[in-house]
């Protein structure tokens, strides 16, 4: 009676522990990972880079459980223009102006939810830029060890205000629209 009742017993632990999952950190590969930026105003766009400093998902065999990535601010590069034009863009937007990368050098992404649909994750999360923390929600598609995004961002919430119409009359064609976009590459 002493042996089936230790055979069943390590049968439910055996069982149980089959049926846990154990949440591992899988860290993204900053050099192979790539973050595109697209900002638009009424008379164009102007597209760049974006260096992501470090980042990591937390998961559960395929699921997603959390993560947290941080964007290295003072790498903005701006790839459609070159010589000084190039160089006042990435300066402005550098500044106080637009992101203050002086006082705020990265900006910060935590995933607080993720559900799995296919290889689709419906991703929550809270995305701060300067001294600003908003919830952000989008869809994270996933191919092997890679997953990719785009993210729009609207400036406006994080007191980015330079030629934003939301906040300044009579800009006419120098309005520089709210949204923005990342374009998301990351490999683990």
């Amino acid at each position: 009676m002493k042996t089936v009742k230790s055979i069943l017993i390590l049968a439910v632990a055996v069982g149980t522990a089959s049926f846990t999952t154990k949440a591992i950190m899988e860290k993204v590969s900053v050099k192979t990972s790539s973050i595109t930026w697209t900002g638009k105003k009424v008379t164009g766009k102007h597209v760049g880079t974006i260096d992501l400093k470090d980042g990591f998902f937390t998961m559960e065999g395929d699921n997603i459980t959390g993560g947290e990535f941080h964007i290295d601010m003072t790498s903005i590069e701006c790839t459609d223009l070159s010589g000084d034009s190039k160089g006042q863009l990435e300066g402005h937007l550098k500044s106080d102006d637009f992101f203050g990368v002086d006082n705020y050098p990265t900006a910060k992404l935590v995933i607080t939810n993720a559900v799995k649909k296919g290889n689709t994750y419906k991703v929550t999360g809270d995305l701060t830029i300067k001294k600003t923390t908003e919830p952000v929600t989008f869809e994270l598609e996933r191919a092997g060890s890679n997953f990719s995004t785009v993210l729009t961002i609207d400036r406006s919430k994080y007191d980015v205000r330079y030629g934003s119409g939301s906040f300044f009359d009579n800009l006419g064609d120098k309005t520089i629209y709210d949204d923005f976009t990342l374009d998301i590459n990351l490999s683990i």
